[in-house]
């Protein structure tokens, strides 16, 4: 049998395979509240070992997408429970990825009151979907004080509360693809003068300080990070590849002092090998790889040693059983790239399973 398919255990973290779900936005949440459809949508793919939802902002200023989910209020914990049912019926995992979009956001996108905030108050170059207005420039962030992020930290924390109340094994924080977060990292975005800037431990400091609290709340064991060191996603300017290296080598040693369940690199090719063994070095849990995956390198991506666990994102997308395709050495299912983020069931619930 493939190692894939076979149950995972990690200094207490288990699976029921070493596949994970990897986050993928899909804009289902109408009024940013999770739904019916959306449990039906998770509830397909519990052929994964682990489950990890689309970016869910842990507070309104976070909802910088049309149609993304949060996790900040009553009725969103209670639409969440319907999803983490549907998930355990099935026998996998599922935490839930706390996305704060930051600068990545436009104002129509936030419910009344709401502000797009960031490290600085750089706008982010290039254009987001709005429903009230179609495709906007990003709107300017206001850049949040000192007090303010640590409003942000206090967000994260609350809204990891929220997850265990409603059912999930546990919260990955969002520190990848150009959001609020990573935009702290950059140290072209982040221009600040405060304890949150200028240093690699004064730019990671909102997420050391956010994963400690975090563990505090719902225990170690139960937090992830997602990190995509060299990523200009989010129009984010890239850096002294001696600074990246530095930095992502300082967050996995520091994360692997709190004892958090697992990190989650979002590869692209701009990664050098040292980033990894830095990464590996340093952090003894579980490290999961994303990105290039396929269930036909997945065998040699495990054997190289990085990683312990391989998630899949598009193949989970269109295959709702992929663990059984790739058990069967069956084909897949082609993306439907037209509906990735419109509302409704097409391209999202009714894809074809496999006959056998």
């Amino acid at each position: 049998m493939n190692q894939v398919l076979t149950k995972y255990k990690k200094n207490g973290f288990s699976l029921k395979n070493h596949i994970v779900m990897a986050p993928m936005t899909r804009s289902r949440a109408i009024d940013n509240l999770p739904n019916d459809l959306m449990a039906a949508y998770y509830g397909q793919r519990t052929g994964a070992g682990l489950i990890i939802t689309e970016g869910t902002a842990p507070t309104p200023e976070g909802l910088g997408y049309a149609r993304i989910p949060g996790i900040f209020n009553d009725a969103q914990i209670a639409g969440w429970k319907k999803t983490t049912t549907k998930v355990h019926q099935g026998g996998s995992k599922i935490f839930v990825q706390l996305m704060h979009t930051g600068r990545i956001g436009h104002t129509d996108n936030l419910p009344e009151g709401a502000r797009l905030v960031g490290a600085s108050t750089i706008r982010a170059a290039g254009q987001i979907y709005t429903d009230a207005a179609g495709l906007q420039d990003h709107s300017e962030p206001v850049a949040l004080t000192t007090t303010e992020v640590k409003g942000v930290v206090d967000g994260f924390v609350s809204a990891a509360k929220n997850a265990i109340q409603a059912g999930f094994d546990g919260v990955e924080l969002h520190a990848a693809n150009g959001y609020l977060l990573e935009q702290f990292l950059n140290p072209t975005i982040n221009n600040r003068e405060d304890e949150y800037g200028g240093s690699i431990q004064n730019r990671s400091r909102i997420i050391l300080e956010t994963a400690a609290r975090v563990a505090e709340a719902i225990g170690a064991d139960k937090l992830g990070i997602r990190f995509s060191p060299y990523s200009t996603l989010g129009d984010l300017p890239t850096y002294s590849p001696d600074a990246v290296d530095e930095t992502y080598r300082y967050l996995a040693r520091e994360l692997n002092g709190i004892g958090i369940a697992y990190i989650h690199i979002s590869s692209n090719p701009g990664i050098p090998q040292k980033t990894f063994d830095s990464i590996r070095a340093a952090f003894s849990n579980t490290i999961i790889l994303c990105n290039g995956v396929t269930p036909e390198n997945a065998e040699s991506v495990l054997a190289k040693g990085f990683a312990d666990i391989v998630a899949f994102g598009r193949s989970f997308l269109a295959n709702p059983d992929l663990v059984s395709r790739i058990e069967n050495n069956a084909l897949l299912n082609p993306v439907d790239f037209v509906t990735l983020y419109t509302p409704g069931e097409k391209g999202y619930t009714d894809y074809a399973t496999m006959t056998i």
